[in-house]
């Protein structure tokens, strides 16, 4: 009586222990935008200068890269009063 009451516990102790624990989400595949959606958080985290990351946006996106850069403006001096396109700036 003894070993059935013994067996018959452990049994009911695995079968809850079984139901309370969860599905892992890392154990189904992801989904193309969630990988996509991960390997841009990842790429916002590696400290890159602005044109490395565009460049490496645009290849995880899929986008053509847009060229980026100087207007050819020129620079501004702060102590020089300059009217663009009749505004002060």
């Amino acid at each position: 009586m003894n070993r059935f009451l013994a067996v018959a516990l452990l049994f009911v102790t695995a079968v809850l222990a079984g139901c309370a624990t969860h599905p892992s989400p890392e154990l189904r595949p992801y989904t193309g935008q969630e990988s996509k959606q991960l390997a841009l958080e990842a790429l916002g985290r590696r400290g890159l200068s602005f044109d490395e990351y565009q460049q490496q946006r645009a290849a995880l996106m899929g986008q053509p890269q847009k060229s980026y850069g100087f207007d050819r403006q020129g620079e501004m001096n702060a102590e020089r009063s300059v009217t663009l396109h009749g505004r002060p700036s």
